[in-house]
């Protein structure tokens, strides 16, 4: 018969079970303070969980916010795609034309006022007649479309030509963001062709890429990196930590002929960030998360000015809806301004001029490649939520690296309009875009809850 275990025995039997169930709570152990930030995971938490998240939520679960143009059904410009539109998952409902607010479809809906642009337009040809009234016509048209290209300059991803005919409404409530079954080979392409040749990534960092499968003698030094190609990586890599959260809490946990239900698969979520199971990456991904999000956060608050704007307005016909969405909106931006640790986007691209212009010029080139992949992902709901979360993204980098543009939010006297402008594009895509990260911090609560049962 065994002996009995003596006390001693006992707690330090006791230490080791809490140890081993502290093993299991791995997301618990991304605390503390982020690399290149003055910020810290738990700031961020109870930031983003009890003030921003359910305000967010609302604004945009409104009209203007929750319909989005976007074309689909652009080809690949690198490779040739197996479209999986046949899996009833990655299918997209577009909207037909009476279900988008006759507001939101009007010409003009991207302007911030007619009159205001019109009188600008008066302004800018009164000032190309007084240089030179001999100008022909196309000349004059040239010159009055510079601040358009001017302003593509600025931007660092593609944004859809919403006149096309191929480009469609979608409805982003009916077609929300979760797991479609679009994986293997063809999905982690997509990913590898993003790291390998879009990301500044150091060659040592472990791959391939696929879950579970790493080669061990390589080993991931990001430190070596300058700090703007580091921050860079780290972007896409919170990015795409963001979409597995999503996949991994909206996960199709039965598919019978009676029910079709979703939920938190835990499983999917410990293979994509449990530190053992992903060579020390996962914890890593998910502090890249908050990065992402603190950067997403610092655009939102610089970006205030623009939609104080009392000409700009959340246009979608219905006046007295427009209204409160807005004051929602300049609620929530002026919360994320009130953040005590913003990141400061003017530790980047400083020294030598030349040699920053050029790296910050390299970085958007890469970033505009990325969003060009999106239009190779073979599952159109994939894709549509790809595209949407890359343009937002690009959209923040717009507003904080542009020095040009940010000055010109902020106008020199009462009657001049600042000449930056975002389209209806942009914003959409911009906000909804940090709502998918703000939902993936909140939803890191909810698996924490959930691995905290299993002990």
């Amino acid at each position: 018969m065994p002996k009995a275990l003596k006390t001693p025995q006992i707690l330090l039997l006791c230490d080791l079970l809490v140890l081993f169930r502290c093993a299991l709570c791995f997301p618990s152990k991304v605390t503390g303070d982020l690399e290149d930030c003055a910020c810290d995971v738990e700031t961020i938490d109870g930031f983003n969980n009890d003030q921003l998240f359910p305000k967010l939520q609302t604004l945009l679960e409104s009209d203007y916010f929750r319909f989005y143009k976007v074309n689909l059904n652009k080809p690949c410009p690198f490779w040739k795609v197996q479209s999986h539109c046949g899996l009833k998952l990655c299918a997209v409902q577009p909207c037909s034309p009476n279900e988008v607010p006759e507001g939101i479809r009007s010409p003009s809906h991207n302007k911030v006022t007619e009159a205001n642009d019109n009188q600008d337009t008066c302004e800018q040809e009164k000032h190309l007649g007084a240089v030179d009234v001999s100008l022909s016509n196309e000349t004059r048209e040239a010159l009055l479309s510079w601040s358009k290209h001017d302003d593509e300059a600025e931007r660092f991803c593609v944004v859809d030509d919403e006149e096309s005919p191929d480009s469609q409404y979608v409805d982003l409530l009916l077609n929300p963001e979760r797991y479609t079954g679009y994986k293997g080979p063809e999905a982690w392409q997509i990913w590898n062709s993003i790291y390998e040749e879009n990301c500044f990534k150091p060659s040592t960092i472990q791959r391939p890429l696929i879950p579970g499968l790493f080669q061990s003698t390589q080993t991931f030094h990001l430190k070596s990196q300058c700090v703007e190609k580091r921050a860079f990586y780290r972007l896409i890599s919170g990015l795409h930590a963001s979409i597995n959260i999503h996949l991994s809490a909206r996960y199709l946990l039965d598919d019978s002929w009676f029910q079709r239900k979703w939920g938190h698969n835990v499983t999917e979520f410990r293979q994509r960030f449990d530190s053992e199971l992903t060579a020390g990456e996962g914890p890593k991904r998910l502090r890249n998360l908050y990065f992402l999000y603190l950067i997403e956060l610092r655009a939102l608050a610089k970006v205030l000015p623009f939609f104080q704007q009392p000409s700009f307005r959340l246009y979608t016909g219905r006046p007295a809806e427009d209204q409160k969405h807005k004051e929602l909106l300049l609620d929530i931006l002026q919360q994320a301004r009130n953040f005590p640790l913003h990141f400061d986007e003017t530790s980047l691209f400083t020294g030598d001029e030349i040699e920053g212009a050029k790296l910050k010029e390299d970085i958007r080139l890469a970033f505009l490649n990325i969003s060009r992949i999106m239009d190779c992902v073979g599952c159109f709901k994939c894709r549509l939520w790809g595209k949407l979360q890359t343009q937002g993204l690009g959209t923040a980098l717009k507003i904080l690296f542009s020095e040009r543009q940010i000055e010109a939010l902020k106008p020199k006297s009462s009657g001049e309009r600042p000449s930056f402008q975002l389209s209806r594009q942009e914003i959409v895509s911009l906000l909804n875009a940090f709502g998918r990260i703000s939902t993936s911090i909140r939803e890191l609560k909810n698996f924490r809850a959930l691995l905290a049962e299993e002990r």
